[in-house]
């Protein structure tokens, strides 16, 4: 179902009609196809876990906790989009965080990715949101020129952390071994 409030956005180009529309629930396969081609891109094919199933509930659950747009091109997708919502303490507002962006090969070079970016930043300004946001992996060079062509800068100065499986685990029983005792 389309978000009353989120037109879908066309953009002609020379060859044919770019849509962009956002998911909706049936689209977890999808989403999930496309998740594995940009881990093929990213040589990261062995650490996709996600399944049909935590994409309904990540996407479509009773607590939606991202959202995702596909651009359509001549009635196929070929591009999509994953993003949520973050905070700026010093801001002051919410922020835009674009997790995943993959646009098929045969379909770059038109201006789809493009078209993406900035339906997204449309969508920062609607929801008041202070900042758009995302991580590009440093050997990535093709897109991180094509961010900066876009006017993003990077964030030399900072650099991320991440905790997951045991590291997570031991830190999240640190203090009270028995979740209970919180």
């Amino acid at each position: 179902m389309q978000n009353p409030h989120i037109p879908i956005t066309r953009h002609p180009t020379s060859i044919a009609e770019f849509t962009i529309r956002h998911a909706r629930p049936g689209d977890s396969s999808l989403v999930l196809e496309f998740i594995r081609h940009l881990a093929d891109y990213e040589k990261l094919t062995h650490e996709v876990e996600a399944t049909e199933a935590d994409l309904d509930h990540l996407l479509f659950g009773e607590r939606p906790y991202a959202e995702v747009i596909f651009g359509d091109w001549e009635d196929r997708p070929v591009g999509f989009a994953l993003f949520f919502h973050n905070v700026s303490t010093f801001v002051g507002r919410p922020g835009l965080y674009l997790e995943d962006i993959f646009v098929h090969p045969d379909a770059r070079g038109r201006s789809f990715g493009k078209a993406m970016m900035a339906h997204l930043a449309r969508l920062a300004e609607q929801r008041r949101c202070g900042r758009f946001e995302w991580a590009v992996l440093d050997w990535n060079t093709p897109s991180i020129g094509f961010y900066k062509g876009l006017g993003a800068r990077p964030m030399d100065e900072w650099t991320v952390f991440r905790l997951t499986g045991e590291s997570l685990s031991d830190l999240a029983t640190s203090l009270h071994p028995d979740p209970a005792a919180d």
